[in-house]
């Protein structure tokens, strides 16, 4: 078989690989895809089962002054829904609407720790202050997306917005350290300070932790599912001629050949390369041999550099069918739901204690385990969302389907996997939320479930091939090893390698929808 020569190959069809497809095959370049899944998008995907639609990954997208440019310059239409927010602790739920709700959101805080009220008023000071910035941030459409000979653009949005932006940057950097010290600093009652830093990843940077309530109010939720903004990119880059090799990996990448080679021993020249995956997944299988020196020794400083360090936290995912109304859901909240069933909070159950349960092997210590997660799921905050109360076709009708995420750890599952007990644990988990749900906040999951089924970190770990499972690429409980300051995301896509680019949730940190977007779009100019 003839080896096929592409201008640029890209491995890895999520957004990141999908966003710099389209604006290269829309240049008139020959690009080649590569997929590991049938569908494209990785986590940005929605399924159906039993009729009912449900999103694989992400549960609604934000903006960020970066999603509707894209759309807009690639030409692309789609029909957007407004994705409205509730927040619970126990049986205080608050529908967010406005920036007015962040008043109510204190008021919330306050009739549940009456005893720290000075200190969620700082505390809700410095969140409309991060509010503030972040509307600077992404107070235009990012410039990258933008024609900047557009002179109106130029000279009456971009230039006015740069000296703000270049005073905000500062602000930001300097609130770059993790949210539970930062919180400890304004806040004694450790159980406020737990409810506030479990909705996010461990040693989350603080403005970033911060500026939650912006994007609450950012939130929008494509109709048909969040799986339809992949749709749309992947239909654009092939009506601009390009080419997707579905459910194809890459085993080798030969460097100094400007070639890959895939699991099916076939393999694929290149001018370019994007590699759009796992990064250390690149590394591992990248072949310098025939480069010089300094480039090979400045490649293995990186590569040792990435190997060493962890993907962030995953997620415990149960979904749920409900014969129940969806009008019935509606009544107690929004639905995309963040709630905390007890206003304790976790305390030390989630890394602590854990920890030392991770130093014995799962079927020795079953019944440790098993009362662990009792606690670290009655204490826990759960996200919920529920895609009919947003678009009222992504059910059955008179039924209502639920995704139940929680963060958790990869580890565990991964050593019960090793176990005989593995679906006995699945199995307590589901149980066990689905209580705690039903005898607190939604009590028709007691009688009206109809079906169930769950994705574990170990799922993710293999539909999307992400290291340790992490749905946000690296972990904040060490220094991340990739560039973390917005000033500099253009070097992001940059790898020690000629002619090879990376883009994606592992390219820069803290990483998300928009900004693998962006660095999608970063590694196509590159080679534009």
């Amino acid at each position: 078989m003839t080896e096929q020569k592409y201008h640029t190959v890209i491995v890895g069809a999520g957004m990141a690989g999908l966003t710099s497809a389209a604006y290269l095959a829309k240049q008139g370049h020959r690009v080649l895809l590569i997929e590991k899944n049938r569908e494209c998008g990785g986590l940005v995907s929605t399924f159906s089962r039993d009729g009912f639609h449900f999103e694989a990954g992400l549960r609604a997208l934000e903006n960020a002054g970066i999603i509707f440019p894209m759309l807009e310059e690639l030409g692309i239409e789609l029909d957007v829904l407004k994705s409205p927010v509730s927040v619970g602790v126990e049986n205080e739920i608050l529908d967010i609407e406005d920036i007015h709700s962040l008043t109510e959101y204190g008021k919330l805080l306050k009739r549940i720790y009456p005893e720290s009220e000075a200190e969620i008023d700082r505390l809700i000071l410095i969140i409309r202050k991060v509010m503030k910035q972040m509307d600077v941030l992404y107070g235009i459409e990012n410039p990258n997306f933008k024609n900047l000979r557009d002179r109106t653009y130029l000279f009456k949005e971009l230039l006015p917005w740069l000296p703000k932006f270049i005073f905000t940057i500062g602000k930001i950097n300097r609130m770059n350290m993790p949210v539970e010290p930062y919180l400890r600093k304004i806040i004694k009652n450790p159980s406020l300070i737990d409810n506030i830093s479990q909705h996010f990843f461990k040693n989350t940077p603080t403005f970033f932790a911060l500026s939650y309530f912006s994007l609450y109010l950012d939130y929008f939720y494509p109709r048909g599912g969040v799986g339809k903004l992949a749709e749309a990119l992947e239909s654009k880059f092939l009506e601009f001629g390009g080419e997707i090799l579905r459910e194809t990996t890459v085993e080798r990448v030969m460097a100094h050949q400007h070639r890959v080679r895939d699991n099916n021993k076939l393999y694929y020249t290149y001018e370019n390369l994007i590699w759009a995956a796992d990064l250390k997944t690149f590394y591992r299988i990248t072949d310098t041999e025939s480069y010089p020196g300094k480039i090979r020794a400045r490649f293995e400083k990186m590569k040792a550099r990435l190997l060493e360090k962890r993907g962030g936290d995953s997620v415990f995912t149960l979904y749920v069918e409900v014969d129940e109304d969806p009008e019935s859901f509606r009544k107690i909240a929004n639905g995309h739901f963040f709630y905390s069933p007890s206003k304790q909070g976790l305390g030390e159950t989630h890394w602590s204690e854990l920890n030392e349960l991770l130093q014995v092997p799962g079927e020795a210590n079953k019944d440790r385990i098993l009362s662990w997660l009792d606690k670290y799921l009655a204490l826990n905050t759960f996200e919920i969302s529920i895609p009919v109360l947003k678009d009222p076709d992504m059910a059955p009708e008179g039924k209502t389907g639920l995704i139940i995420s929680i963060l958790t750890e990869y580890d565990l599952f991964k050593m019960i996997s090793e176990t005989d007990w593995y679906k006995e644990f699945i199995t307590a988990m589901e149980d066990r939320i689905v209580k705690i749900l039903a005898d607190s906040v939604y009590p028709m999951l007691k009688e009206k479930v109809m079906a169930r089924f769950s994705f574990s970190p170990l799922s993710y770990a293999n539909r999307v091939a992400s290291s340790e499972g992490a749905i946000t690429g690296w972990s904040f409980q060490e220094a991340v090893p990739v560039i973390h300051k917005i000033q500099q995301a253009n070097r992001a896509v940059l790898t020690p390698l000629p002619s090879i680019y990376q883009a994606g949730q592992w390219t820069y940190s803290p990483a998300g929808v928009p900004m693998s977007i962006l660095t999608g779009k970063l590694a196509a100019n590159r080679i534009l």
